[in-house]
């Protein structure tokens, strides 16, 4: 399901697609779901919990705030450039099957940054990270659907100074940002 929709699209992806892929019966299908749209919630689920997995696995709990957000968005990065069919389906093609998805993802990612410095999502911020988290979306899905998935790792320093901005300002945001490998760009730079 996942590369059907990053080559057609949801809405072009059949239950014949993805059954030739999985070199299933239309059968075996339907014994796991009850049509496409359940495969598709499943397949969201399991890229849910690659991302999540990748975020939690490269950093520990004692690292401080910002050291954390680098390592797990580093981390990220590096899973989606490798297997950019994640990007279309999260970013891309669960957006146009539930917009509401969106903010599923934010009330996932938003507080567990915010958690990072001992706090919740409504406690005092800098810059408002619904819209930072908003941003870092736009970028790497931007950067995806130009072709240039192997280049997201480019994307670090900004998409650090867009976790780390809400919570511990700018200044603390660009100095995590020049802590970054690669090239400081975009707002990071600002």
């Amino acid at each position: 399901m996942v590369a059907s929709c990053a080559e057609k699209t949801y809405i072009a992806t059949t239950i014949g697609d993805v059954v030739a892929a999985a070199r299933i019966s239309r059968t075996t299908f339907y014994r796991e779901f009850d049509d496409k749209r359940a495969c598709f919630d499943a397949a969201l689920e399991h890229c849910i919990e690659e991302v999540r997995g990748a975020a939690t696995g490269a950093c520990s709990a004692d690292e401080p705030p910002a050291q954390a957000v680098r390592e797990a968005t580093a981390a990220v990065l590096d899973l989606l450039a490798a297997r950019p069919e994640l990007v279309h389906l999260l970013v891309g093609e669960a957006i146009a099957v539930d917009p509401a998805v969106v903010e599923r993802y934010r009330d996932l990612v938003v507080p567990a940054v915010s958690g990072l410095w001992g706090s919740d999502e409504e406690g005092e911020t800098h810059l408002d990270p619904w819209l930072a988290f908003g941003r870092a979306q736009l970028l790497i899905f931007d950067r995806v659907t130009a072709g240039d998935a192997g280049g997201l790792s480019e994307l670090l320093p900004e998409v650090v100074y867009l976790a780390v901005g809400p919570f511990a300002g700018h200044d603390a945001a660009i100095e995590e940002a020049r802590a970054c490998p690669g090239p400081v760009a975009g707002a990071a730079a600002r």
